[in-house]
């Protein structure tokens, strides 16, 4: 399978984040794009640099405003006497409550609370390069798709999901499987989104909670009391023109191979139900059983059969990686699941 990154991917090095109040180094490290690259190598696929497309693509996803704010607001946050750095926020508006404050301010500070859902994504002088980088891998894995090929894989990273229209969180900055698959809507005129990562993909569910042309499934840990806590139940069905298009499935922390397969069989039914051309995995490696995040029981074995049921849908695929942090089967992992869906 041809697969897409850009070394520039690397220089976003995130150095803190919260967890539970404590201070903690950031686990979305460049490490993590190492080991799948060096995975990909191991196992023979092409690895290519996407040409650049522009900002075009990610501009059909995310607010012009937003995209100013991640292009300039390291080096106004440096003008601050005595600031971190990284660009940290420290204040939040509870803008996605549906009762917005008066509006965008005009301050760093306050600006950074209004475009920053957490602190686990900090910004810093090379943030908006890897990210723009990533998410050019992601629209030259789509362009590889609506060439003709059956599919095509990028490493995203940073990754996306947790990423709103105008929001960043979660490690995420640019929607990149969101954007991959508005990019597919110009080849394709239903596009489903399947998101297999451990964390609910919220920003992606946001960004076409209202759309009926593009399908959002997601099987993730209970987010009950698993981050992003406030997204990703049952009854989240979709709204106005999208009611019926997007469709969560919790899963009780442990789940284990056989127990996550038997949900995603009946996510895979909703796809084939919408009637989709064209479809978008977001791949989070993180349900593993031993990722540090422990959401979910996925074997490495468990990829390679979860993948072969989704390749039984014979879609044109655009495979994005989200989650999946350092343990000893990170590349393992990545390995096993696109062998499973290649096999399938």
């Amino acid at each position: 399978m041809l697969a897409f990154f850009d070394p520039e991917q690397l220089k976003h090095k995130p150095k803190f984040s919260l967890f539970s109040g404590a201070p903690k180094p950031n686990s979305e490290v460049a490490e993590r794009a190492k080991v799948l690259r060096a995975a990909l190598l191991q196992q023979g696929h092409e690895l290519r640099i996407a040409k650049p497309h522009g900002i075009s693509p990610v501009a059909a996803v995310h607010s012009q405003d937003y995209l100013h704010f991640l292009e300039n607001i390291y080096q106004r946050w440096q003008e601050i006497p005595g600031s971190s750095a990284e660009v940290i926020p420290n204040i939040h508006p509870n803008r996605t409550s549906g009762n917005e404050p008066c509006g965008i301010p005009k301050s760093a500070v306050g600006q950074a609370g209004w475009y920053m859902a957490d602190t686990a994504c900090p910004i810093s002088n090379d943030t908006w390069n890897s990210a723009l980088a990533s998410a050019n891998s992601a629209v030259g894995a789509a362009k590889h798709v609506m060439e003709g090929h059956d599919s095509a894989y990028a490493l995203c990273r940073p990754p996306g999901h947790h990423a709103f229209a105008d929001l960043a969180g979660g490690f995420c900055f640019l929607n990149n499987s969101a954007i991959a698959a508005q990019h597919l809507r110009l080849n394709f005129q239903k596009v489903a989104i399947l998101d297999v990562d451990v964390h609910h993909g919220n920003g992606t569910q946001s960004i076409f909670y209202q759309r009926n042309d593009i399908l959002t499934v997601s099987l993730h840990a209970d987010t009950a009391n698993f981050y992003p806590f406030f997204w990703g139940y049952s009854h989240e069905l979709g709204d106005a023109q999208g009611t019926g298009f997007n469709y969560n499935f919790p899963l009780d922390h442990g789940t284990n191979d056989e127990e996550y397969l038997q949900t995603l069989k009946t996510a895979l039914e909703r796809i084939t139900e919408f009637s989709a051309q064209a479809m978008v995995i977001a791949l989070g490696l993180d349900a593993y059983k031993g990722d540090p995040y422990k959401g979910l029981g996925v074997s490495t074995q468990g990829f390679a059969k979860i993948a072969a049921e989704i390749a039984k849908l014979k879609l044109p695929t655009v495979l994005i990686q989200e989650g999946g942090y350092l343990s000893e089967a990170l590349g393992d992992n990545l390995n096993s699941f696109l062998s499973g869906f290649e096999n399938g």
